[in-house]
């Protein structure tokens, strides 16, 4: 018996292949759609997890990441390719603002943010969710990295109202401001403070606007 040519094997190894490469492609594609919803779920839970480290969960009674505008970039918070924000209501009254923002100037490069604003100008929290400081020296803006857990630096925002700090005292006392910072990393908490001062300002000049919107700004 002979055996097969070239052009056999050839024809042979390639339908092979073809046929790993479609049922390797259908099982990936099958573990997609299996996974997708449990990945989306985990990522909505993560979301609600850090608004509600700025916003007691008590305060508010809608489906607030339902309640959400996609933003376009803007300036102002430092958002170059757009963010979120978070509309918290009670009983159909504005609660709060959750807005996303970042500081570009930060020792390590952008800071980003969540920031969230009562209805009355008052600042509930602010949390650090993205950053490149230096471990061990600017890292504090991060209270998961602060080593003072009693009162972390980024407590100190949390009740602040914009009625009492114009805007350039939204910065570090060495600078004239109100806030604290952590002496050899100055530029961190520089970074954050002003970038807060920004979404403050932001928050309160676009209230009414955001909270009447639909899904877009």
């Amino acid at each position: 018996m002979k055996s097969p040519g070239a052009l056999t094997l050839s024809t042979r190894t390639a339908l092979i292949m073809a046929v790993f490469a479609m049922v390797f492609t259908a099982l990936m594609a099958g573990a997609y759609l299996v996974t997708r919803p449990v990945i989306s779920r985990s990522t909505e839970q993560e979301k609600l997890r850090l608004i509600n480290e700025v916003l007691p969960p008590s305060s508010y009674d809608n489906d607030l990441l339902a309640d959400v505008l996609a933003l376009p970039p803007t300036s102002a918070l430092g958002l170059d390719k757009g963010g979120h924000v978070w509309r918290a209501r009670k009983q159909g009254r504005p609660v709060a603002l959750v807005l996303e923002a970042a500081a570009p100037d930060g020792y390590g490069g952008r800071i980003a943010l969540i920031v969230a604003v009562l209805a009355d100008g008052t600042v509930s929290g602010v949390r650090v969710t993205a950053h490149h400081e230096t471990p061990g020296l600017g890292d504090y803006i991060d209270p998961k990295k602060d080593k003072n857990k009693s009162s972390p630096w980024i407590e100190q925002f949390a009740g602040i109202s914009s009625t009492q700090l114009p805007l350039e005292r939204w910065t570090v006392k060495k600078d004239g401001g109100d806030f604290t910072y952590r002496t050899g990393a100055t530029i961190s908490a520089r970074a954050v403070t002003q970038a807060v001062g920004r979404a403050v300002k932001y928050a309160n000049d676009n209230r009414e606007r955001l909270f009447a919107q639909g899904t877009q700004p």
